[in-house]
């Protein structure tokens, strides 16, 4: 009997540890839709301007009638699961002159849905989309101004993501939430960060989707399967002892925005092997910047997905024609089939964070002048086991591991601590893994 016993464990380890996926994710791709996508969108272009100064009375025209017809689909998705959104504004007044882009006192609002968990409940992974809009002059509040692409792509993206995702129960919160000012200067990420730090909330990170729907490059390559994670490789925040310690220990390219691109980008190739996820090892575009970056300058992880090729003629530019070009962020130009994909590529990882156990908050490593590695870790509600990863010090992603069970420590005997990064996971009963964590502390 006792043979038995140790039997079953061993084998529940080893299916705990080489886990088959997980089929509902492969449901969740499924069910995304382009056409609803497309309708979104079309109903988010036909607010004529959505910049985030203009008309906040019109039923029909301006980001006072977007942000409530947002409201009112978040509301729907609601209705459709029995109230499983929480769904509400959050504001702040921006002052004149804040901001160069600030020509008049605005209130500044984001649309919030949240989808509770069951086990976590304030424990949250974030979709954003961005509901202003803009042409050339990031000060005209009043031209037409469709914003198709940048950014009614990524709102439809998190709208449908709400969609698909409320069908289902998770142990952790998942945040849909469409995010004002960002061509002003980045303030509804800001309010919202702020908002999530008042109330003590626990930010797994945010996915911050800004254009996911161009596969026409300015350079002429086209592509309907290449997009890019840009994150940050360490945090803002950290305190000058971190920063010493990496140049000794490492993590250079580590931090917590880094092991929330690196989880997409496993994700993804796992169930959406015919994409192809490009990490890049920057903030955001060269000196330009995105949504994430207020909760990175808040101490939280995130990242920006994104279509690979832009077409700069299509961004930020009045309607027109020009030498034969025809400017203009309009509706034409956007691929439903393509917006498609990165919705179902942030919904597969908003439901495999939710569904995982939390990261351990504590990663120690020792090993110096052995022939080992030796790694403790912090053990977390809802773990079934953890995965020991490690990589070459120039490897972009996390290539090797080896699943110990559930325990709070392992040697890896014959793995030399010199030549590898290391960092731990932790895996839940259906194998889904939380973010790698890479150590912060160093034992001998």
């Amino acid at each position: 009997m006792k043979q038995k016993t140790l039997l079953l464990i061993a084998l529940l380890c080893l299916f705990i540890g080489t886990a088959q996926n997980d089929t509902r994710l492969y449901d969740i791709i499924n069910t995304v839709s382009a056409e609803r996508i497309e309708k979104d969108v079309t109903t988010l272009v036909n607010f004529g301007t959505r910049h985030t100064l203009s008309d906040t009375t019109s039923q029909t025209r301006g980001i006072g009638a977007a942000r409530r017809w947002i409201k009112s689909e978040f509301e729907k998705i609601s209705s459709d699961c029995n109230g499983c959104l929480e769904v509400f504004y959050q504001k702040d007044l921006v002052k004149k002159g804040e901001g160069a882009r600030i020509v008049k006192d605005v209130w500044v609002v984001n649309v919030v849905a949240i989808k509770r968990g069951t086990k976590h409940p304030n424990r949250f992974i974030i979709m954003s989309g961005d509901i202003d809009s803009r042409v050339s002059d990031p000060n005209n509040f009043t031209s037409d101004s469709p914003g198709a692409n940048d950014n009614a792509s990524g709102m439809a993206g998190t709208i449908e993501a709400a969609r698909v995702l409320s069908k289902y129960s998770f142990d952790s919160s998942i945040i849909f939430v469409g995010l004002s000012g960002e061509e002003q200067g980045l303030y509804g990420g800001k309010g919202l960060a702020a908002y999530a730090k008042q109330n003590n909330w626990d930010i797994v990170g945010i996915f911050n989707n800004d254009m996911i729907g161009n596969i026409t490059g300015v350079d002429g390559v086209v592509s309907n399967r290449d997009f890019r994670i840009f994150s940050e490789p360490v945090p803002p925040t950290e305190t000058e002892e971190e920063r010493r310690a990496r140049r000794f220990y490492g993590g250079e390219v580590d931090g917590i925005s880094r092991q929330l691109a690196r989880y997409v980008y496993k994700t993804t190739k796992t169930y959406m092997p015919e994409m192809n996820p490009m990490l890049v090892y920057r903030l955001d575009r060269f000196g330009r910047g995105g949504h994430h970056r207020p909760f990175n300058d808040a101490g939280f992880a995130g990242i920006r997905i994104m279509e690979a090729h832009e077409n700069y003629t299509q961004q930020h530019q009045d309607i027109r024609m020009e030498d034969g070009i025809a400017y203009g962020d309009v509706l034409e130009h956007v691929n439903f089939e393509y917006a498609k994909k990165l919705t179902a590529v942030n919904a597969i990882n908003l439901a495999s964070i939710a569904w995982a156990p939390p990261a351990p908050k504590t990663v120690e490593i020792g090993g110096v002048v052995e022939p080992a590695a030796k790694l403790k870790w912090s053990k977390v509600d809802g773990a079934m086991g953890y995965k020991i990863y490690w990589r070459d010090t120039t490897s972009p992603t996390w290539d090797n591991y080896r699943y110990v069970g559930n325990i709070d420590s392992y040697t890896l005997n014959g793995i030399v601590i010199d030549n590898f990064f290391f960092g731990v996971a932790a895996i839940g009963k259906d194998g889904h893994e939380s973010p790698v964590v890479f150590p912060n502390k160093v034992f001998r």
